[in-house]
């Protein structure tokens, strides 16, 4: 949900992204994106296809949403797929892995471990390549299932892909927070500036929607409603019908 929620920050930036998934299905990270994009639930989206396209259109960047299987594909995979995305004039400003973990390695290790930092290091390396930011994401152990404030200790399999990236924030969500669209955002790693900073978040999973609000600002959130979201849908559903109704009488 997070990773899908910063592609579509960067979609409405104009800017390009590149999304490999090798978990979920790649009609399933689209569905994704259309709710992040346009607010409707992805309970929904079949209902609202044309509102949905006409939405979309209004984009000035681009998606491709690449899959594949677990496993499957290593780095050089996905070095091979941009660089043909390149001959044909396409150019990668974001490149997002979902996720890393589950990468084959290029070479085998001895220890698991040893082949995750390999593979973190390597899709540095393809930031490098092809000057663009590539963000994946990785799963915690059990001392960060129920955390408040996850911190890079609970990260699971191998610590040094810490060590690799160049900024890290993780999302934590209690059971508390799930029942009222809350979380928190802590930034755990930043080369470029300042880290050690927990932001609270309204985070609802049913539309693929986070804002990150100012820090220390948890108490002021106000969680979306079921009846409030159904106000928005009505809203936007309306001025689409009027605006098809304007469309065929000019016609």
């Amino acid at each position: 949900m997070a990773l899908v929620h910063l592609g579509a920050q960067a979609l409405k930036a104009g800017k390009t992204v590149i999304h490999y998934t090798l978990e979920l299905a790649d009609t399933v990270v689209a569905g994704r994106y259309d709710s992040c994009l346009t607010g409707i639930p992805l309970g929904q989206l079949t209902s609202f296809k044309e509102l949905i396209y006409e939405e979309l259109q209004e984009l000035e960047g681009s998606l491709i949403v690449k899959e594949y299987p677990t496993k499957s594909a290593s780095t050089r995979t996905l070095k091979n797929h941009l660089e043909r995305l390149k001959v044909r004039g396409i150019e990668p400003d974001m490149v997002i892995v979902d996720y890393g973990d589950l990468l084959r390695p290029v070479s085998a290790q001895r220890e698991k471990r040893n082949e995750l930092e390999s593979i973190y290091e390597e899709m540095r390396g393809l930031a490098q390549e092809n000057e663009c930011c590539v963000w994946t994401a990785s799963q915690t152990n059990r001392s960060g299932l129920n955390a408040e404030v996850i911190t890079m200790e609970a990260i699971s399999e191998a610590f040094n892909k810490c060590f690799v990236a160049d900024f890290i924030f993780t999302v934590s969500r209690t059971i508390e927070d799930k029942q009222n669209n809350l979380g928190r955002i802590f930034v755990a790693k930043n080369r470029n500036g300042p880290d050690g900073i927990v932001f609270p978040i309204k985070m609802d999973t049913s539309r693929v929607f986070i804002e990150v609000l100012p820090s220390g600002g948890i108490d002021q959130a106000v969680v979306t409603t079921t009846r409030d979201q159904m106000d928005i849908l009505r809203e936007k559903y309306s001025k689409h019908i009027k605006k098809k109704k304007s469309q065929e009488n000019k016609e």
